[in-house]
C-alpha cells in the first residue's frame, strides 16, 4: 500500500461530528481506505479460500459490514432484526453474486451510515446503559461505538495478513507509525 497523503486522524476534525466521537469517526474511515487499497486487484477466485485455516477475505469484508451495523443497532438501544440475524448466520459463506467489489462496496456504504449517525449523536447520551447480543450484557453508547471503530480496525488488521498471505510478498501493507 502507498500513502500520499496522513492518516485519517491526521487531517483535522471531520464537521458536524462531535469531538468525543472524532477517534471512532476517524478510524472507520482509516479502515475504509485500508480495505479499499487493499482489495483493488483482488483475485476472485481466493475471495473464500481459508490459508492455514484462518477466516477468509470474504468473511472478514462481509464480518466488517455487519458488525459495524450490529454494534450502532446496540447502541441505539435495539435489538437485531430477522435480516441481521440471517446476515450474521451468512456471515463467511460464500453468496451466488458476492465478489470482492460488492462486499467492499457494502462495506463502504456501512461506514457511510455508521458516520451519518455519528453526526447526530447526542454527547449526552454517550453515559447512556445499552445491552449487547441475547446475553445483554451491559455496555454503553460510548462504549459500543468505541468497540465498533476497535473490532473493525481488528479485523482490517487480519484481512491485510490473510491478503499478504495469498499474494505474497510483493503485497505491501501500510507504513508503520
Amino acid at each position: 500500500m502507498t500513502h500520499s497523503k496522513p492518516e485519517v486522524w491526521l487531517r483535522g476534525p471531520l464537521q458536524d461530528v462531535s469531538p468525543l466521537l472524532q477517534p471512532v469517526a476517524h478510524a472507520l474511515l482509516q479502515a475504509r481506505e485500508e480495505v479499499q487499497e487493499l482489495m483493488a486487484g483482488f483475485p476472485q477466485e481466493l475471495l473464500w479460500t481459508r490459508p492455514a485455516g484462518v477466516a477468509s477475505v470474504g468473511f472478514h469484508l462481509q464480518h466488517l459490514s455487519g458488525v459495524l451495523d450490529r454494534l450502532f443497532t446496540y447502541a441505539r438501544g435495539a435489538p437485531l432484526n430477522v435480516e441481521q440475524l440471517k446476515n450474521l448466520e451468512a456471515e463467511g459463506k460464500p453468496g451466488p453474486t458476492m465478489d470482492a467489489k460488492d462486499l467492499v462496496a457494502a462495506f463502504d456504504k456501512q461506514v457511510e451510515r455508521a458516520l451519518d449517525e455519528l453526526r447526530s449523536i447526542d454527547e449526552q447520551t454517550l453515559a447512556l446503559s445499552r445491552t449487547v447480543g441475547r446475553g445483554k450484557l451491559p455496555s454503553t453508547v460510548l462504549g459500543l461505538l468505541v468497540h465498533s471503530a476497535e473490532h473493525v480496525q481488528r479485523h482490517v488488521g487480519q484481512l491485510l495478513v490473510t491478503v499478504r498471505v495469498q499474494q505474497g510478498p510483493t503485497q505491501r501493507g501500510p507504513t508503520e507509525c
